[in-house]
This record gives C-alpha cells, structure tokens and sequence, in this order.
C-alpha cells in the first residue's frame, strides 16, 4: 500500500476554507471540495471522505491534488466547461430593433425562427423569451 495522502494547512488556510464552505455566494461543488481539504487535514483518510460525501475514491484524491498543486484556485471549475453559447450580443440587438421598428407583433417562436433563416442562430423559443425578458 502506498503512502496515504493527506494535506496539511495553516490556520489562515483552514478559516478560509471554513468562510468559503458557509458562503452562501459560493457553487455546492466548490464548498464540498473545501470541506474536503479540511477534513484531509483533520486526519480523515480518503476512503473515509469518500464514503462521507459518497464520491469516488479518485474524485477524492483529484480534489485533494488540486489543491496541493493550485491552492484556493484549484477548487472551482475550469474555464471553459459547460455548453457554449450560440448567440451573440448581436443577435439580440437585431431583434430588439425588429420589435422596434416592425409594425406586427411576434411571438417567440416566429422570432427564434427569424433569428435562424437570417442569422442561423439556433435558439429555442422558450430560451429567446428568457433571454428578451431580462433585457427589458
């Protein structure tokens, strides 16, 4: 059996991670990962948080290397995860000048059908009508 792995943190460190874990600005992900180290550091094994927050044991130790190689920064997400948008700033300027100045009315689903035969942007009618909504 190999070395067991275990962090080690300053009392500065281990109050950031407790602040981080009871924000309530913070992703879910992020205060796990945080109560993680703390408890790599309180003396749990990695085996023992694993079946505490029931995740991987590799899960448990990625966390615990992130941490070691990149400090705070290694426990939030990687920039660039999750779907891409497809639509730009752009694109919606257009509509709202459409609405503006056209003498109909639309619905979102003869908008979004607009938006794709003379920008091929490919937005759903619900997400179009999210999307106007918070712009006013």
């Amino acid at each position: 059996m190999g070395a067991r792995l275990r962090v080690y943190l300053t009392s500065e460190e281990d109050r950031t991670l407790f602040e981080l874990r009871t924000a309530r600005t913070v992703p879910q992900r992020v205060k796990d990962r945080a109560e993680v180290v703390r408890l790599s550091h309180r003396g749990w094994y990695v085996e023992k948080i694993a079946d505490f927050f029931n995740w991987h044991l590799q899960t448990v130790r990625e966390t615990l290397h992130r941490w070691q190689k990149k400090g705070l920064g290694g426990l939030w997400e990687a920039p660039g995860r999750g779907k891409q948008r497809r639509w730009t700033e752009t694109d919606l300027e257009y509509l709202e000048g459409l609405l503006a100045e056209a003498p109909r009315t639309y619905n979102s689903k003869q908008l979004a059908q607009k938006l794709w035969d003379e920008r091929q942007v490919e937005l759903s009618p619900g997400h179009l009508r999210e999307l106007l909504k918070k712009r006013g």
